[in-house]
């Protein structure tokens, strides 16, 4: 585990899973139906709990330009800038279970932003980087 930093916020816009973990590639295959441009762009997993105790996913893109997602008919998130505890894991469909291992670390890190988030940063189509935010880094 290391700290990474995110210089800037970003907006994203999102598709949010029917469950979860089940319905994340539903939700970016609904994505990318949507998006006709989405190859070569920035993607990204969002989760935490909501409503009590579900996890709500939502599979992200960046966005291009402020409110790109309403030409959509989809909802906008900012990631916020800040210091996240990240771990990079390589090839990380050879062995799905390691990604909820790796946030269930990264979520024992002291001083997380309790309005924080997991964050999953697709940085190819194999290796992605999982991100929790501390607290006080924005």
């Amino acid at each position: 585990m290391e700290p990474y930093t995110l210089e800037r916020d970003m907006e994203v816009f999102y598709v949010k899973a029917s469950s979860f973990p089940q319905g994340i590639k539903p939700a970016f295959e609904k994505l990318a139906a949507l998006v006709p441009d989405i190859q070569g762009r920035k993607l990204y997993g969002i989760s935490r709990p909501e409503g009590g105790c579900d996890i709500i996913y939502r599979a992200a893109v960046a966005a291009q330009s402020p409110g790109e997602g309403a030409a959509y008919g989809l909802d906008s998130f900012i990631i916020r800038k800040g210091v996240y505890m990240s771990e990079v894991l390589l090839n990380y469909e050879q062995d799905p279970p390691k990604v909820s291992q790796t946030f269930d670390r990264l979520l024992q890190t002291p001083g997380l932003d309790p309005q924080g988030y997991c964050l999953e940063d697709y940085l190819n189509e194999k290796d992605i980087r999982c991100m929790v935010p501390l607290a006080f880094s924005h």
